[in-house]
């Protein structure tokens, strides 16, 4: 058989009809695998993420789970201006194309206020200088309190009316006292024993002082 004739339709019917029918199959099959990955990956499914900054966790959670999204609490952090337990951030951001079930990680503003160790101010420091250490650490200041002592300067600091010790914490942002000498001589050691002005007289002296008349 020539190749001419190996080729030709009508001198080898068998090969062609085989050939055709196996073209038919590999195609029927690539097409299965492709479309078959297309269905498992969810290709050209894709949800917007939605904004829920300043929104509590549960209300967020709620619109989530609308889109087919998941969420968890994965960081937080603290701004005095926004309620506690809000959404700061998200990622992935919003307006963010994402695969449905998606889990989507939340930061949320502290659910409490911070401590923070109150500057060292106490017998050290001027007013003045008391005043910018402790603003400047972010706390406010009420009324200062005066008593005797060197003028303007610091003895004390008092939160809600209690003597704060070296060291100690209190909120952040919270409000505190000066305690202030205001130029006034402080009480000295043995001020209170003075020696008297007059001592009485005894009954005996007085009965002598009689008889010598």
């Amino acid at each position: 058989m020539t190749i001419k004739e190996f080729f030709s339709f009508k001198q080898n019917k068998f090969f062609w009809i085989n050939l055709i029918a196996m073209v038919i199959v590999v195609a029927l099959v690539l097409f299965g695998v492709l479309k078959g990955l297309d269905i498992y990956t969810r290709h050209g499914e894709a949800v917007v993420v939605p904004n829920v900054k300043g929104m509590g966790v549960a209300e967020a959670e709620k619109m989530f789970r609308n889109q087919g999204l998941t969420c968890i609490v994965s960081d937080s952090s603290y701004v005095k201006n926004l309620p506690a337990g809000c959404i700061l951030e998200h990622n992935p951001a919003a307006g963010q194309k994402v695969k449905e079930g998606r889990t989507i990680y939340l930061t949320i503003n502290t659910l409490s206020t911070p401590l923070l160790i109150v500057p060292d101010v106490a017998d050290n420091s001027s007013m003045r200088q008391a005043q910018a250490h402790l603003l400047a650490a972010g706390f406010k200041l009420s009324e200062n309190e005066r008593i005797a002592g060197e003028k303007d300067w610091v003895y004390g600091v008092k939160y809600k009316g209690r003597t704060l010790t070296n060291g100690e914490k209190v909120p952040v942002g919270a409000t505190l006292t000066l305690i202030v000498g205001d130029g006034g001589e402080l009480p000295q050691e043995g001020d209170s024993t003075a020696v008297e002005a007059t001592t009485p007289t005894s009954s005996k002296d007085s009965a002598a002082d009689e008889s010598w008349f």
